[in-house]
């Protein structure tokens, strides 16, 4: 009996010396999850200790066979092109369905992210070169007959044009924008308006050059040689006549 309870004695502190990990086990690298092993140091119960060799001696069966790795769902649909026109960027996600446990499998990437090229229908409007000229460069700008010295068919000469208003908020403009008086207003950040005449007889009712909503796009003026730069379409308004100093499509 005697021998009995010392064997006893002997298993229990073989037990509190070397440790165990049961109710002890830890997901990732967790510094607290550890009991005490050989020669007074410490032995761990997390995931993590596989790597750094210092597992308790039951890790194996107490931790990692109980171990639940990572579940995901299927990917999603990919979203459409951050670009409208050019080059930009579309993603899809997907969702964790059983979350890893007992130092399991972690989760693979839930996000994935690649380049595009945007195909909107109206890009061909984005691709357009605007060419302007001041509000004050011709009385009868407005209307093309006239400007060209032919009398308008089919319409009396009063008859006004359908026009619209184009509003710009400049991101570069050229140094030698600097040479005429009117081109040194065209300034970056600087928001301009400009004036289309539309030509419904040939179906143009918009001008080349009008772009897209929030797309930069490119400019030149047409009277100043180099004169040139980008800009961005805030609004668009139907209708309406620019405040002067403005600018024309030409």
């Amino acid at each position: 009996m005697q021998r009995l309870l010392l064997c006893g004695g002997w298993l229990l502190a073989a037990g509190y010396v070397l440790g165990g990990c049961r109710h002890r086990c830890c997901p990732g690298r967790n510094n607290a999850c550890w009991a005490p092993g050989t020669h007074r140091a410490r032995c761990y119960c997390d995931s993590y200790c596989e790597r750094t060799g210092d597992c308790c001696q039951d890790y194996q069966a107490s931790c990692r066979r109980a171990a639940v790795g990572c579940v995901v769902g299927p990917w999603g649909p990919w979203s459409s092109c951050s670009s409208p026109c050019g080059v930009g960027s579309k993603g899809r996600s997907r969702q964790v369905t059983v979350p890893p446990r007992h130092g399991g499998e972690p989760c693979p990437d839930l996000k994935q992210r690649r380049g595009c090229l945007g195909d909107d229908p109206a890009c061909g409007a984005a691709k357009g070169v605007a060419k302007v000229l001041p509000d004050s460069f011709s009385q009868d700008f407005r209307d093309p007959w006239r400007r060209a010295g032919l009398q308008r068919p089919e319409e009396a000469p009063s008859s006004p044009l359908p026009s619209s208003c184009g509003f710009f908020r400049l991101t570069q403009v050229a140094a030698a924008c600097r040479g005429q008086p009117w081109s040194r207003r065209l300034q970056r950040d600087r928001r301009v308006c400009v004036q289309c005449w539309g030509d419904t007889h040939h179906g143009h009712p918009r001008c080349d050059g009008h772009g897209l909503q929030g797309a930069r796009t490119f400019w030149v003026a047409a009277s100043v040689a180099g004169c040139q730069g980008s800009w961005v379409r805030e609004a668009l308004q139907d209708g309406c006549t620019c405040p002067s100093p403005a600018l024309v499509f030409v």
